[in-house]
């Protein structure tokens, strides 16, 4: 088709024809909000790498969450700020830990709200690893057993979703099987499957104090530059159990969560992480682009992309302006 003959103008002259022919459409039901629980009440401390992010308690983590619920959004995913740490995250597991309380304070007023609970250890050890350390190396299997402990915990919470963040081989089958034996079989699972070792979750680890101690996380979380590894390890996690699989970061891997939507049929998932957020938001208040437009174009872009769920700090806003 060619010029004159076809004009692609015709169908973008007014907002009627281009609501009409739009082909993805983003919907408030796409969107989950992450938030950070921390002990303690009356407590909304903002995070300054983060601007309109807090760790609140769990009083305002409810106020929080009934505003979103108010606005059409379906979920939360929580994560736990502890009030002390050790080698082996025991709060983490904790039946008292934040995470835990803070379910069993979302499901008591908002039962209706999908909670899905991020399973990781890093913000729970004083070392800030997601797994159990051997002097300077993370012990992969010696880590699933507190992972899958964690998985319980938020399970026997009330949580209706649990996420394995970690990135340690073979947790899901094990968080799977625990589950399972518990009578907790219904309960699914959203694994972080293809999460990269990525310098966009600085203010994320801000937030919830999570950087390590010593070393980074390449030797658990994905290199950046492969593709095809992706694909094996979103198979892996299908295979042992996972219900919907995870890209994260989104915005700099679209092509990653392009590629996986042809491998599967599974719900995917992508997290708008805080980097992502913090940059728009820090150019926005510098006065260089339009926030709210290069929100919605960026939230758009990783629904085009393939993916059905997107974890995005900028939930409450999106949905503000989809309603």
């Amino acid at each position: 088709m060619l010029f004159p003959d076809y004009r692609p103008r015709r169908l973008r002259q007014n907002e009627a024809f281009r609501r009409m022919i739009r082909e993805t459409k983003l919907s408030v039901d796409d969107l989950i909000l992450p938030l950070f629980a921390i002990s303690g009440k009356g407590v909304k401390n903002p995070i300054e790498s983060m601007p309109g992010q807090y760790q609140l308690s769990v009083d305002n983590l409810v106020k929080t969450s009934k505003e979103a619920f108010e606005l059409g959004i379906p979920a939360v995913i929580l994560f736990g700020i502890p009030n002390k740490k050790d080698p082996l995250a025991t709060r983490a597991y904790a039946k008292d830990g934040i995470v835990q309380k803070a379910t069993r304070a979302l499901k008591e007023k908002l039962p209706d709200l999908a909670v899905i609970t991020d399973v990781c250890l890093c913000q729970y050890t004083d070392h800030g690893h997601c797994g159990v350390i051997d002097g300077q190396n993370i012990d992969n299997d010696a880590s699933l057993d507190l992972l899958a402990r964690t998985a319980l915990s938020h399970a026997a919470a009330g949580a209706d979703m649990v996420a394995p963040s970690d990135m340690m081989d073979g947790r899901v089958a094990e968080i799977r099987n625990i589950l399972d034996e518990n009578d907790f079989s219904q309960l699914p699972i959203l694994s972080y499957a293809a999460k990269y070792c990525s310098a966009y979750y600085g203010p994320f680890r801000d937030a919830a104090d999570s950087a390590p101690k010593f070393g980074d996380r390449r030797t658990y979380q994905m290199d950046p530059a492969n593709a095809l590894e992706a694909i094996r390890e979103v198979s892996m996690d299908i295979e042992e159990g996972a219900d919907i699989i995870m890209v994260k970061p989104a915005l700099a891997y679209l092509d990653i969560i392009c590629r996986i939507r042809e491998e599967t049929d599974l719900p995917i998932a992508a997290y708008n992480v805080s980097g992502e957020y913090s940059m728009i938001k820090a150019a926005e208040e510098k006065g260089w682009l339009d926030g709210k437009k290069v929100m919605m174009e960026t939230l758009t872009a990783i629904k085009r992309a393939g993916a059905d769920l997107i974890l995005t700090y900028f939930a409450i806003e999106a949905a503000k302006e989809l309603n």
